[in-house]
């Protein structure tokens, strides 16, 4: 048995997204096909234990096309030199440790070359991100990751035309006890900022999204 997270988007108090943790039965292995067999499981899992009916997984092991396309190593974000980018590779690419960083050459690396590049992990603690002039600190937590995802979301309204359907997501790859940015959650606050009509608010600066980020952790 495991247990993983369901992200739903919360629409009442501050809390935008609500994880939802389901138990579930694991099938052990590294192959597509096994990962997929467990996200049935969960799936499942989430329908007879909370009644979560229309739940979309957002991961390149998605067997649903916009749960691909959603995965940070297949979205895009344009940046202001109007290159586009995956958002794994915006996100590699920002980080600033003790002892260096950031290291924008990652930015032409492709998204799983970006995420284990030898230099994120020999240089010391993460202190903090750069992006586009801009330093971001490390709290509230995910905050900056949420704020690149949220971003690159409202470059595709292809996507989120159909994102807003569904009512939680999950990414069968994100362990909470070992990470700590999930796309899925991300999906869920869209939603959540979106139905609220606050998306376009949040997202006018930096500082107006760790803000508004700032009250979902206080709350």
């Amino acid at each position: 048995m495991a247990k993983r997270p369901v992200y739903a988007p919360n629409l009442k108090g501050r809390k935008l997204v609500a994880p939802i943790d389901i138990e579930f039965g694991w099938v052990a292995g590294l192959s597509v096909s096994q990962k997929q067999k467990n996200i049935h499981s969960l799936h499942a899992a989430a329908l007879d234990q909370r009644k979560l009916h229309k739940l979309l997984e957002i991961s390149s092991k998605s067997e649903i096309e916009l749960g691909v396309a959603l995965s940070a190593f297949n979205l895009t974000l344009t940046l202001a030199n109007g290159q586009a980018h995956t958002l794994e590779t915006v996100f590699q690419s920002s980080k600033v440790f003790e002892q260096g960083g950031p290291y924008v050459d990652l930015l032409n690396k492709s998204s799983a070359a970006a995420k284990s590049d030898e230099r994120l992990h020999r240089n010391g603690k993460l202190i903090g991100f750069r992006f586009e002039g801009k330093d971001w600190p490390l709290t509230p937590t995910t905050a900056f990751y949420d704020w690149l995802y949220l971003n690159a979301l409202t470059q595709h309204p292809d996507l989120t035309e159909r994102l807003i359907e569904f009512d939680g997501f999950t990414d069968i790859e994100f362990n909470p006890a070992r990470s700590l940015n999930c796309q899925a959650s991300s999906a869920a606050l869209y939603v959540s900022l979106q139905k609220l009509n606050e998306l376009e608010s949040s997202l006018a600066s930096p500082e107006s999204f760790l803000a508004r980020m700032a009250q979902t952790v206080c709350s």
